[in-house]
């Protein structure tokens, strides 16, 4: 085929070796950009060598891709793709016919775990057990016996729901919750219920669980804020493995403080890294993972199977597995 893919994300070694015979074994060759990040979180720097590529794999600088109109597919190495949702960049894409995708699919189920797992560590107390184990080592029988829970029929709000929220969805099936979910478009979805934001108010009173998954945009910025906490059903755990910013983190901390939540599970914050001296780290109520859920020991063989999955569908002229424009 003689194209060149060009690179930003920084595979492991194995992952990146794949991908580079597959390309050859087509035809195609691999550049890797000077200035690539073992992070797929990580905003790409400008680069000129993307002047000269067919296809940008990664996160290639927004400016860039406007610029160099060579580019005939961008495939994002995320599932979020706030830096590229933006009028003049979606424009531009489709008056080329250039394709963007993300990797949405590669990391639904990883993250959808994550939330399962700290749903069901809050509601059996894994957290005070394990703290004490490494502490004073009480025989904590009373106070976390006949204080866990079982999310057998709770009621969980899911803010958000694309793929991570669908794949939660489903895992918390055999559970027998009832599920809301909170999305654009009003479309009918087997076992959950659909809600839009004018009726939002009503599901959060009823949750014993909110989890957002929404991602970062002019829109959901602080969409959770102090008005919504007051909306929370007492008690009720909240968790966000969406983006950071779109809680009001000092809300949320006073919701804690207030016990109007019992509890909350952090995967994102903002900032990120966050620094130790913040607030969050103190909330003994508060249980932070440093956003690790959408990763696996097998991440990057994931994402390249994904991508070279996708060119054979670009190949024939198919419809591309998580394309957002």
């Amino acid at each position: 085929m003689n194209r060149t893919v060009w690179t930003n994300h920084e595979l492991q070694p194995s992952a990146e070796l794949y991908l580079r015979q597959e390309l050859e074994r087509r035809g195609d060759r691999l550049v890797q950009s000077m200035a690539s990040s073992r992070s797929v979180l990580i905003p790409g720097e400008p680069d000129s060598s993307l002047a000269e590529v067919d296809i940008a794999y990664g996160q290639p600088a927004p400016e860039d891709v406007l610029a160099y109109d060579r580019i005939r597919w961008v495939a994002l190495s995320t599932g979020g793709y706030s830096r590229y949702d933006r009028d003049d960049f979606r424009q531009a894409m489709r008056c080329r016919g250039t394709p963007v995708t993300n990797a949405s699919s590669v990391f639904a189920d990883p993250c959808a775990q994550q939330v399962l797992a700290s749903m069901l560590a809050l509601a059996r107390n894994l957290p005070s057990q394990l703290r004490n184990q490494e502490g004073r080592r009480d025989w904590r029988y009373l106070e976390d016996r006949f204080t866990a829970s079982v999310l057998t029929g709770q009621t969980a709000v899911i803010l958000g729901y694309g793929a991570i929220g669908r794949r939660l969805a489903r895992l918390l099936a055999p559970f027998d919750m009832r599920l809301m979910a909170l999305r654009r478009r009003a479309e009918a979805e087997a076992g959950v219920t659909i809600v839009r934001e004018e009726e939002l108010s009503r599901a959060l009173a009823e949750a014993d669980h909110v989890i957002n998954v929404l991602p970062d945009s002019l829109t959901t910025r602080k969409f959770v804020d102090a008005a919504r906490f007051a909306q929370f059903k007492p008690g009720a755990r909240f968790y966000n493995i969406g983006r950071g910013n779109t809680v009001d983190q000092e809300a949320l901390i006073r919701a804690l403080d207030s016990g109007r939540l019992r509890g909350a599970y952090l995967d994102v914050m903002d900032p990120e890294p966050l620094p130790p001296e913040h607030p969050l780290w103190a909330v003994s109520n508060c249980y932070i993972t440093c956003h690790v859920g959408g990763g696996t020991t097998d991440q990057d063989d994931k994402l390249v199977r994904h991508f070279l999955q996708n060119l054979d569908r670009w190949e024939l002229r198919q419809e591309l597995e998580d394309q957002i424009f």
